[in-house]
């Protein structure tokens, strides 16, 4: 199928979208539908040319979240039904698939997954080795140890797909435009204007980047870094043969990075392999457009000899093509969807990681959704492009990363697996010593952050601070229980450098806050206040606290993945003309927390400031002398203790931390990593921005109606944001609660996304989990659906259990934190 082109290139437009593979046809289709027509789609080639046309065509529903399901279900609905709105045949079908586990520890994450599922609204079955050959009767499962099968799982095909969603956009008005390259993208005052083309210019009140293996360097055009590589993606199409059964499900072996599809009586063999090779590093051909790359047999023959022992009838029937072709792989996986922070008005849908075809039906309602109401329909975190930090598009960085990237799709997705490329980007001034300590790293954000430490009888017996994997208990599972009991009972030393810290600073920054906050900062200097950012429908934006550091100066913290997302927020909501600026002071402080019951009499012994709770209350901060430095002090928690987060300029943080645990050596100090700060979080029922809380979690249900102050006073710019929804929600009541849950039985681990059972029945799903040391079991935190009448005693009432991998375990659900439920230790 060929679009017939407009006549002419207009010169003035609604919304330029960029790109004319199946993102761009998507995005291009609902903004029509929404009533939006006057969009202009440009292709440099022709439509689907790039990675759409030879895309696998696999079609799944269950995806990692609650919400990147339902665009996956949304996709399969709407590929379902173009065929009779445009006439274009998708070759969707619904023939389900299989997933084989052919260890213990993958079949665990299949039950895992499957209990998501559930609670996610996805039919699903756990089903053994056996049954899985009856399904596929072309499988050798002999060493198989089980399967799941999800029957409403399916395939097309891409180029069509694409196409009809092109027509169907057509039809409504949009112009589509091929042979047509964009060069450049116009911005003023922040935002972005419209294109250039070789062509002529186009202006443009939005600008859309979905130019697939191009968009990243579609971004740099615009000044927006986006963090995505081409990498060759290998597949092959057997010859025709009768002994292929028609419409046999998909089958993925991801322990032996295959996956199988039956079409038109032939096999097609795809594999996601360990090692991937990046494509195109110096930049993609000019005259690039339906091509494929130079066969790589011996890069491809590890997975065919283990496919053809999986499935024998391979070995005796040709193949028909061996093709390789490039696909685009972001930093962590998840695509790039949404507003650019760093430019108004130009957003993207792009990086879609192998499951383009699968998510882009969704991913263009959701973003069209975005771009007509300039907000995100439900929660979009995982895929948010807020989530990116400028240097994760560097050239060096992306092209290594996406070596490792492309195959984790098929890797174990074990707890806590940390990435083993692209490291050692960014350190807090703490690195060397926290290493010289037993550190064992993770990374967020760039961040070299400590998770756990090696303690020295350990490491005397020569076992090094390195991550184990798995379903169960692993050995530093101790280690970080220790650290969580010395937080606890003692003291312990957490580095919390990596946090994200701005400034906001001028005459109207109370004022400029006051809008932003939902709670009361208007304080007298040295108050803390810990607030929320709402957005109008009440939902939670930002999650952090605000210290007052002057008449006209406010530090604002917040986690470090959340930096970027923060930042923008807040330089996007400073009204036009507001005396006042945000700067992002996050490299320019150390940040140590002192936490636990003895952490008074630790600091009391390096300072002559009074640390008295009448002295130094709770929520306040001050400058004191540490040893030869001077520190601000927060008296504040993360972690359920009395303490204090010690900053200080990044070049006093060597001394501080040297002088710190000297004089905590005898109280017993000890370095806690980032596992026990969750587990102390988790116990307090403190929540998490991202899993706990987000953009479509409204504050009241949260539980966080504490921090909101609806009857402050209404400031020079207006009243605060998402006000009239907290209102709004009050006398409606809420429909659902967030509440705390731990196991009766003190063995299984909980993680996230374990169903919540209530009297028999899935309500909801754990944002949170994690093991509650002090609880002595593993605790979680989800939303419970309640009548707006229910009291607290009606919320907790059970009977209440976890679904893990299939299993159901009692627990017990509580309102308010089951660990001092009254605060009284972070005041001691």
């Amino acid at each position: 199928m060929t679009i017939a082109p407009p006549q002419e290139l207009p010169r003035r437009t609604r919304v330029v979208v960029i790109g004319g593979g199946v993102a761009g046809c998507s995005v291009a289709y609902h903004l029509a539908k929404l009533g939006w027509t006057d969009v202009v789609l440009l292709e440099r080639k022709q439509l689907t040319s790039g990675t759409t046309w030879h895309a696998a065509g696999l079609i799944a529903q269950l995806r990692a979240t609650a919400n990147m399901t339902k665009l996956a279900k949304y996709s399969q609905e709407l590929y379902g039904r173009l065929e009779a709105e445009t006439g274009v045949a998708t070759g969707f079908k619904r023939n389900g698939s299989i997933t084989l586990a052919l260890t213990a520890d993958r079949f665990e994450e299949l039950k895992r997954g499957a209990s998501m599922a559930r609670a996610y609204g996805v039919e699903i079955e756990t089903i053994s080795a056996a049954e899985a050959g009856k399904r596929h009767p072309l499988l050798d499962v002999r060493d198989a140890v089980g399967a799941v099968f999800l029957p409403k799982d399916g395939q097309g095909d891409p180029g069509n797909i694409a196409l009809a969603m092109a027509k169907g956009a057509r039809n409504l008005g949009v112009r589509i435009f091929e042979n047509v390259k964009v060069t450049g993208v116009t911005t003023a005052k922040g935002r972005a204007t419209g294109v250039t083309t070789d062509q002529g210019p186009i202006e443009a009140e939005i600008v859309v980047n979905c130019a697939g293996m191009w968009a990243r360097d579609v971004g740099a055009m615009a000044g927006v870094p986006l963090p995505l590589q081409a990498c060759e993606h290998f597949y092959i199409v057997t010859e025709a043969d009768s002994a292929i059964p028609r419409d046999l499900p998909v089958l993925r072996v991801p322990d032996e990075c295959a996956y199988y599809k039956e079409d038109a009586g032939k096999i097609l063999l795809g594999a996601f392999e360990p090692v991937a090779k990046p494509w195109a590093t110096e930049g993609i051909p000019e005259d690039f457009c339906f091509d494929q790359l130079p066969e790589d047999f011996d890069h491809f023959a590890p997975i065919l000899e283990k496919a053809t022992a999986r499935m024998p009838l391979l070995s005796r029937i040709g193949i028909h093509t061996f093709f390789n072709g490039p696909e685009s792989f972001t930093h962590d996986d998840r695509y790039l969807l949404g507003e650019a922070p760093q430019l108004a008005n130009f957003f993207v849908a792009c990086g879609f990681n192998s499951v383009g075809i699968q998510s882009a039906g969704g991913a263009g309602m959701a973003l069209a959704q975005w771009i007509v109401d300039r907000a995100p329909p439900f929660d979009l975190w995982d895929v948010d492009v807020r989530r990116v930090f400028p240097f994760q598009a560097t050239r060096t960085f992306i092209q290594t990363r996406v070596t490792e990237t492309l195959g984790l799709l098929y890797a174990d997705h074990y707890p806590f697996r940390q990435y083993a490329t692209s490291r050692h980007v960014r350190h807090t001034p703490f690195y060397e010593q926290l290493k010289a300590h037993g550190a064992c790293f993770g990374e967020t954000a760039g961040w070299e952050r400590a998770h756990w430490f090696l303690p020295p009888d350990a490491r005397t017996r020569g076992e090094a601070p390195d991550y184990t994997y798995g379903w169960g208990r692993q050995p530093w599972f101790e280690y970080s229980a220790a650290e969580h009991r010395a937080v606890r009972e003692n003291v312990g030393v957490l580095d919390m450098s990596a946090f994200g810290k701005f400034q906001v600073e001028g005459p109207d920054a109370e004022a400029v806050l006051q809008r932003i906050c939902a709670n009361d900062v208007a304080v007298p200097v040295g108050r803390i206040v810990y607030t929320q950012w709402l957005n109008e429908r009440g939902g939670i934006e930002a999650d952090l606290t605000i210290t007052r550091l002057g008449e006209t100066s406010f530090l604002v913290v917040t986690s470090a993945a959340c930096a970027v997302r923060d930042f923008a927020w807040l330089q996007r909501h400073i009204p036009d003309g507001a005396r006042a600026i945000a700067l992002d002071v996050t490299s320019g402080e150390a940040c140590l927390a002192v936490m636990g019951p003895k952490s008074r009499a630790v600091l009391q012994t390096l300072t002559r400031a009074d640390l008295s709770n009448a002295a130094f209350p709770f929520g306040t901060a001050q400058t004191i002398e540490l040893g030869m430095a001077l520190v601000r002090a927060h008296r504040v928690t993360y972690v359920g203790e009395l303490g204090w987060e010690l900053y200080m300029p990044t070049e006093f943080a060597r001394h501080v931390f040297g002088i710190l645990m000297q004089a905590g050596a005898s109280h017993g100090i000890r370095l806690a990593g980032l596992h026990a700060m969750d587990s102390l979080r988790l116990e307090k029922a403190y929540r998490h921005f991202g899993h706990d809380v987000g953009d479509e979690d409204h504050v009241l249900e949260a539980g966080l109606g504490f921090a909101v102050k609806a009857n402050k006073p209404r400031g020079p710019f207006g009243d605060f944001l998402g006000r009239d929804a907290v209102l709004r929600k009050r006398e409606t009541g809420l429909s659902r609660r967030f509440m705390q849950l731990r196991l009766t039985d003190p063995e299984p681990l909980l993680f996230h996304t374990e169903p919540i059972v209530h009297k028999g029945a899935v309500v909801g799903y754990l944002t949170s989990g994690g093991y509650g040391h002090t609880l002595g079991a593993a605790v979680g935190l989800g939303y419970v659906p309640c009548d707006p009448k229910a009291t607290l005693a009606d919320m907790a009432a059970g009977p209440f259990e976890i679904e893990v991998a299939g299993r159901r375990i009692p627990a017990l659900a509580s309102l308010k934190p089951m660990y001092d439920p009254d605060g009284i230790r972070i005041r001691a």
